[in-house]
């Protein structure tokens, strides 16, 4: 290394491999006492006094940063293991299944001091164009990847978060598509003596989730009260094959005023079960006192539920409903009776009243045309 400086640089000086060197001081090793000295390389003389010029003015404003060499996948580790906080297991493996298939194969060995929103947003654009994901499965990459960022930015291991100029691809809102009364009134006809008649009867009139529904037991049912309590929901752990009990997509447990036809089809499958359980004998098992089981008490599947009602919409020429929109149904159904939009919120366990609003948004307009047009009968009365 040349030992003369370039003139007017002080510390920066050429290398004997052609590149520039600047120095720099950052404090003193609390060990030894000693001077800490760093440096910046660069192919020009201007480059590195620009470097050095920006490094020192931060170091005099007390927001520098120094440069961290840890790899984006080795923070991911460490961030997934030790600060996602109290999340549900789904959460978790979620959070971890698009670290590892969304993240990691495409920016993971990139250190995170040189991390940058074009990178970012390149991956985004790969995951979409090349990979097929869709704009809302990107965003929930997106909302793993600024959390993990956010903690290392607030740990001092990067300066911001690159992420806040990236731009997500749109997202098109999903068109609910509940079934108009007469397809409803057909397909209650339909499902008469089917094995699952009563999980459909009671999901399209307390627009209970599949989950829900599935995971309701008799614990939570108050004959008295007309009351089902929405603490909890049943289903197979993502990815897995396990069939668990879980905790509410918001984890906000709710009370169901329901109609008496619901708590008479409840009675109904009380009935039933009492029968299957003298029929199974020893066989019958209830263990977790669910609500609807198969004929020794086990718990129903969710996919086999699911094709049992594609099954019945198939023959009614309905073939593009979804169980969901059973939950939709209800929804709409209750506004258009009256229902106001803070009760159709609680029933269907909405986080917040104007979540409610801006799905249902196209019945709320015809409602609000309806009030326009009782008001102007009223104003017609009150004013002769």
């Amino acid at each position: 290394m040349s030992r003369k400086n370039a003139n007017g640089a002080g510390n920066i000086r050429k290398r004997s491999d052609g590149r520039w060197e600047a120095r720099y001081s950052n404090g003193f090793d609390p060990k030894t006492g000693k001077l800490i000295q760093k440096s910046v390389y660069g192919k020009t003389q201007k480059e590195v006094r620009q470097k050095l010029a920006k490094i020192t003015s931060e170091i005099d404003e007390g927001t520098y940063i120094e440069p961290n060499s840890i790899k984006l996948s080795e923070w991911l580790t460490v961030w997934l293991r030790d600060y996602i906080g109290n999340v549900k297991p789904a959460t978790v493996k979620s959070y971890a299944d698009h670290v590892k298939l969304n993240i990691i194969p495409y920016i993971g060995k990139t250190q995170l001091g040189k991390l940058s929103s074009a990178m970012i947003q390149t991956m985004y654009n790969t995951l979409q164009h090349e990979k097929g994901l869709s704009p809302k499965t990107i965003k929930n990459v997106h909302g793993v990847l600024h959390r993990s960022l956010t903690q290392a930015q607030k740990m001092g291991y990067i300066r911001q978060n690159p992420l806040d100029a990236v731009t997500l691809p749109r997202i098109e809102k999903a068109q609910i598509k509940p079934m108009e009364e007469e397809d409803l009134t057909r397909f209650l006809k339909e499902i008469k003596g089917n094995p699952y008649e009563l999980v459909f009867f009671v999901t399209v009139f307390t627009g209970l989730r599949q989950g829900e529904v599935l995971g309701l037991t008799w614990d939570c049912v108050n004959f008295d009260q007309n009351t089902l309590y929405i603490n909890k929901q049943h289903g197979k752990v993502k990815g897995g094959k396990e069939y668990v009990f879980s905790s509410l997509k918001n984890d906000k447990p709710r009370m169901i005023v329901a109609a008496d036809g619901v708590m008479d089809a409840l009675k109904k499958q009380k009935a039933r079960q009492q029968r299957w359980a003298e029929l199974a004998g020893d066989g019958w098992n209830n263990a977790d006192n669910l609500v609807f089981t198969t004929e020794l008490g086990r718990y129903l599947s969710n996919q086999t539920v699911y094709l049992a009602f594609k099954k019945v919409v198939k023959a009614l020429g309905l073939e593009n409903v979804r169980f969901h929109d059973l939950r939709h149904t209800f929804a709409v159904n209750s506004l258009k009776a009256g229902d106001d939009i803070k009760t159709v919120q609680e029933n269907l366990g909405h986080h917040t009243a104007s979540f409610t609003l801006d799905v249902y948004a196209h019945v709320t307009g015809g409602m609000k045309q309806d009030s326009a047009k009782r008001m102007e009968q009223y104003l017609q009365r009150v004013t002769g």
